[in-house]
């Protein structure tokens, strides 16, 4: 893995194993559910990854929509391919609300609705209520791809 996914808590914080990419949960939970898709590939450049990643995408992209929209019912998701600081391709997935959304008695707010997500907002969860996040969101992707996590 690169030092990218490495940054956002592999392994404690992968919800699903693609052959190209993983799907991580966010560690600054900028709204309830925020992600990171992570190529696995080496690039810095997002057409620097190989075609077996490129045709991959969609399917992760898929699965991702299909699992929050089932675990948490969001309003919009924003995909941002920021790689200012993490240099290797990778995507932050913020589930977007207009209302307050909530998990494990946690209330997560989205301060910048309908506007660009703030990254600097963040809502602290437990390390416990974490790995609990994980395994819910876990829990709610699509049979296929679930047998391909680890």
């Amino acid at each position: 893995m690169n030092e990218t996914i490495m940054k956002f808590g592999y392994p404690a914080s992968l919800i699903a194993d693609y052959q190209h990419w993983v799907v991580l949960l966010r560690p600054a939970q900028a709204t309830l559910g925020a992600l990171i898709l992570a190529c696995k590939d080496d690039a810095t450049a997002f057409s620097d990854i190989s075609p077996a990643a490129f045709q991959e995408f969609s399917r992760a992209i898929k699965d991702i929509e299909t699992a929050l929209f089932s675990a948490f019912s969001y309003d919009k998701l924003n995909y941002l391919m920021l790689m200012m600081v993490d240099p290797h391709v990778h995507f932050h997935v913020l589930p977007r609300y207009a209302g307050r959304a909530a998990f494990e008695g946690i209330s997560f707010e989205d301060p910048a609705w309908p506007k660009p997500p703030d990254l600097t907002h963040k809502t602290d969860v437990s390390t416990a209520k974490t790995a609990k996040l994980v395994h819910f969101i876990q829990s709610k992707w699509p049979p296929l791809a679930r047998r391909e996590t680890k």
